[in-house]
């Protein structure tokens, strides 16, 4: 009986590691759009949802009719403030930080949410804090804080860095809520069909967003390489990492999510040198060894 409960646990750690994995090329393509189309941070991130929206509502539609027990009037307005917060805002703040940022530096600022959804799982919703990850959360905020050294190298000189900082910071804060949220409502509800009507919340959001305050310029939507953009976005960095999230949140906790996924940031700094051409140090290389060393604890018994 113990043996398979610890093979469930690592599977959903396995689990959770992939899509943190998948959801770290985000920055990365975001990047990408910008540096190769004139594309705004609303209308990208209209496309990314668009693509991936599609697979929300046959997961959504499949749910509902494999559905045991019906969802209350508060779950549903619960469930439409984390899509909200954690895919509609979040992303918004992330996509507008990520035009001013580099990749490498937004993905640093966001390793913050791990420490602000365990804050609020401990003291607001009285999740009781384990020693192990007491132990993961120190080595791993002690490797942020050595390859921030490293990343405040970087040239700061454009004008809107700050505002930039600022909206990732604000994207950090959404979706540490988000995680804290979702972490209660999962068990309740399902990682399918809670993933799929968030994202399709979140979805309606982004397009209400964009008719109330789009220009009539929406050929760029046409533009082949912005599609492609697009859909890499949607299927590569939304739609899978974050049915493997949900699902790995279900089978570890979203104390043990938000540790394990600081394992993105780093996927994404590493990215950002290869594909971006953005420069990697010393410094972030050994504040990398340990995020993955305070990661990798999280796949140990929770008993210490």
């Amino acid at each position: 009986m113990l043996k398979n409960i610890n093979l469930k646990a690592s599977g959903g750690w396995f689990i959770a590691i992939t899509g943190a994995l998948l959801f770290s090329t985000k920055a990365i393509f975001v990047k990408l759009a910008f540096q190769h189309t004139h594309v705004s941070a609303l209308h990208l991130l209209v496309l990314r949802m668009l693509f991936s929206m599609p697979f929300y509502v046959f997961a959504g539609l499949y749910s509902h009719q494999k559905a045991t027990q019906k969802i209350t009037q508060k779950q549903w307005l619960l469930i439409a403030i984390m899509g909200l917060l954690g895919y509609y805002l979040s992303s918004l703040f992330d996509f507008i930080g990520l035009q001013y940022v580099s990749a490498g530096l937004e993905r640093l600022i966001l390793f913050l949410y791990p420490t602000f959804t365990v804050l609020i799982n401990t003291f607001i919703l009285k999740t009781r804090l384990k020693r192990i990850q007491i132990i993961a959360l120190i080595l791993t905020y002690l490797g942020i804080g050595i390859a921030f050294l490293g990343e405040v190298q970087i040239d700061t000189s454009n004008a809107y860095f700050y505002y930039g900082a600022f909206m990732v910071f604000l994207c950090a804060i959404t979706y540490s809520i988000y995680l804290s949220g979702s972490g209660k409502l999962v068990p309740i509800i399902g990682p399918t069909p809670y993933t799929a009507y968030v994202m399709l919340f979140a979805t309606g959001g982004v397009f209400l967003h964009f008719l109330l305050t789009a220009h009539t310029t929406t050929l760029a939507f046409f533009d082949p390489n912005l599609v492609l953009y697009g859909i890499a976005l949607a299927i590569v960095a939304t739609v899978l990492p974050s049915f493997l999230l949900n699902i790995g949140m279900k089978k570890v906790g979203s104390n043990n999510i938000a540790i394990i996924t600081s394992i993105g940031p780093v996927s994404t700094i590493l990215q950002a040198h290869f594909f971006l051409n953005e420069p990697i140090l010393m410094l972030q290389i050994l504040g990398t060894l340990l995020v993955i060393i305070g990661v990798l604890l999280t796949g140990l018994k929770n008993s210490i």
